[in-house]
């Protein structure tokens, strides 16, 4: 397996596992488990977000386009609209 392949996979099981995380820990009554899972989960975030980079940095992995600061305020103001219509 090359490396390019084995980084993209550890990508995608790391963005799995904290799916994962989240998931759990929305179901957590226990405060101090849902803690600890909110820590697993920001850990596997830091790495994921680590090895994102030096996979850019190689060229084994290309990002999407950025986003204008106008897309990124319609796309803040329907989630935030979408909030407000659950409350």
């Amino acid at each position: 397996m090359q490396e390019k392949d084995m980084v993209n996979d550890i990508l995608s099981m790391t963005k799995a596992g904290m799916t994962e995380y989240t998931r759990a820990i929305g179901e957590a009554s226990d405060q101090g488990l849902r803690q600890t899972l909110q820590q697993m989960r920001n850990g596997d975030e830091q790495f994921q977000y680590s090895l994102y980079q030096i996979a850019e940095q190689k060229g084994y992995y290309q990002s999407a386009q950025s986003a204008s600061q106008q897309e990124l305020q319609q796309v803040k103001s329907q989630l935030t609209q979408g909030m407000n219509n659950m409350q």
